[in-house]
């Protein structure tokens, strides 16, 4: 079993995870552990046999709710995955509780991360301060290395099936009506993982609406803003003021919805987010907008700049996110100093190199 209650790009950073497990032994039976938000990400891979989606956060806010139906749903995942008598766990969740788990759900052997200490409940703990010195795939393929599984090299997998890609098609043909041109996918909020700090990781709204107007004048290019209902007030900042008004499917689509979309795209310009690794997944290029956080970590895997070109600061202190933490920082500068120009420039590239 997998354990990863995180966000979208941290559960697509487990598929190669995924991958080498099957490579080494077709037969594996994999389950997944992971919250309800990204379930629709895993849903589709043939790889994985079942899923359990509900983490700590999930049920904290059904508890919220209703103590009886939270007691009902934490009894039914802890006996759903007792009943499975997997023989191991990859415990990616960083947190004690999810261990704790395991091994009262009869989990053998249980490999994960030591981190702060919250290791106490693995039976194979790796140390780990943060993410810092190379992508997170290279960490998590190291949690196979005492399992003797060697890691298999590729990218992030995330399948679609036809019916979802049928959605797509339709939502397209509503919004195309006979365009020519590129679809350029334009995503100006991201990182619902990081909360009430996600804003640390978005780049100015007002730039992203200078973006859209000298795409669409250079490339004739249809414009799609993405996101989930909560970043809505960012959607309507940027759009708000371009001349060229975007197509906007903020908060109007499923998670599949826009997985389907995002497939579909020429190029999508996008912060550090989940959308960057979807876009990724799909073999979609991309544009990524990085501040406070190192590419070379959480960037697009594997690196390629022939079809994703990050920008991120010139600024001493950028990166500044390190073993998960994030200093405090009154302008944040690292974001605010990249140019609408350069991320022009990036997009032209890339488009270009395609023959739009």
């Amino acid at each position: 079993m997998i354990i990863n209650p995180f966000g979208i790009g941290d559960v697509l950073f487990s598929t190669p995870v995924i991958r080498s497990i099957k490579v080494y032994d077709p037969t594996a039976f994999i389950g997944y552990w992971c919250n309800e938000r990204v379930r629709d990400v895993l849903k589709d891979n043939p790889r994985i046999d079942k899923i359990f989606a509900l983490s700590r956060g999930d049920i904290k806010k059904i508890f919220q709710r209703s103590k009886i139906e939270g007691l009902r749903r934490s009894l039914g995942l802890f006996f759903g995955i007792k009943k499975e008598k997997f023989d191991v766990c990859l415990d990616y969740s960083l947190d004690n509780r999810y261990g704790l788990t395991a091994k009262l759900a009869g989990i053998k052997r249980r490999v994960g991360f030591d981190y702060k200490k919250r290791g106490m409940f693995l039976t194979d703990k790796m140390p780990l301060a943060g993410y810092n010195d190379k992508h997170v795939v290279e960490y998590y393929f190291d949690l196979l290395k005492p399992l003797g599984i060697s890691s298999v090299a590729g990218g992030l997998e995330l399948p679609v099936k036809d019916a979802t890609a049928i959605k797509a098609k339709n939502i397209f043909s509503r919004i195309n009506k006979g365009h020519k041109g590129p679809v350029i996918g334009i995503l100006a909020a991201g990182g619902a993982s990081w909360g009430k700090d996600a804003r640390l990781k978005h780049w100015p709204a007002i730039k992203f609406t200078h973006l859209i107007d000298e795409i669409s004048e250079k490339f004739g290019a249809l414009t799609i803003l993405l996101g989930d209902a909560l970043e809505r007030p960012v959607a309507e900042a940027v759009a708000m003021s371009a001349k060229h008004k975007p197509v906007d499917l903020v908060g109007k689509m499923t998670l599949e919805e826009l997985i389907a979309v995002i497939k579909d795209l020429d190029l999508l310009v996008t912060n550090d987010g989940g959308a960057l690794h979807i876009a990724a997944a799909l073999g979609v290029k991309t544009v990524s907008i990085f501040g406070p956080t190192d590419s070379r970590v959480y960037g697009p895997y594997p690196s390629d700049p022939k079809r994703h070109i990050v920008l991120k600061s010139a600024e001493d202190c950028s990166p500044c996110y390190r073993n998960f933490r994030y200093p405090p920082c009154q302008k944040n500068i690292c974001l605010e100093d990249i140019g609408v120009n350069e991320v022009m420039d990036a997009v032209s590239l890339l488009l270009i190199a395609k023959g739009n």
